[in-house]
């Protein structure tokens, strides 16, 4: 029979040294850390979440802030925010895939799986058969999906008129571009870099 024996450090050596202050490190009471109270971040559209922030992070806050002021703006007509980018964008390009869909929309083939899924269950799309490749499924908005869109729609430019308060027409026009050439630059900057 073999016998395991744990390996010994002799006592003054350094790995037995480093194993104390290890142990010494985590025996220190909780109280010696000095309490952090009163500190808080500050709030949206100050400090480095204001004009002092990276670009950056100042659109994935203001994406973050309007994404959930839409889930509550539609939330009664049981829409979510990405099942409204669903039904506008085939409203707008009738008869995508789900794939083609999935990249309009900014949302993952899975995502659009269920959500083609549940809009579908609730007859506001419908799918056709391509007229060339019969396996790929094309979607199109019934009456009953457009005339949710219409309602969504409704409370999506109350909200869309709050983030354009205080800008002239020149000024979004300008933000318009700026937000469309973001994305245009960026993706041909991942592509070329592939």
């Amino acid at each position: 029979m073999i016998r395991k024996t744990a390996s010994r450090t002799k006592p003054g050596s350094p790995e037995k040294q480093e194993g104390r202050r290890k142990s010494r490190r985590r025996e220190k009471p909780s109280a010696e850390v000095p309490a952090l109270h009163g500190v808080r971040p500050p709030a949206p559209g100050s400090g480095k979440r204001g004009e002092d922030g990276h670009i950056a992070y100042l659109l994935r806050q203001a994406q973050a802030a309007t994404r959930l002021t839409l889930e509550r703006a539609l939330a009664d007509l049981g829409v979510t925010q990405p099942q409204f980018a669903v039904l506008t964008m085939l409203n707008a390009y009738p008869g995508l895939s789900g794939a083609d869909v999935a990249r309009v929309a900014l949302l993952t083939p899975q995502t659009v799986g269920v959500i083609i899924g549940n809009l579908e269950r609730d007859g506001a799309i419908q799918k056709t058969p391509h007229p060339v490749h019969g396996r790929v499924l094309q979607w199109t908005l019934t009456r009953r999906g457009v005339s949710l869109l219409e309602q969504c729609r409704r409370r999506v430019t109350i909200v869309e008129r709050r983030l354009v308060t205080g800008l002239n027409a020149k000024a979004e026009v300008t933000i318009r571009r700026w937000l469309s050439r973001i994305a245009s630059d960026l993706h041909e900057g991942d592509r070329s870099s592939h």
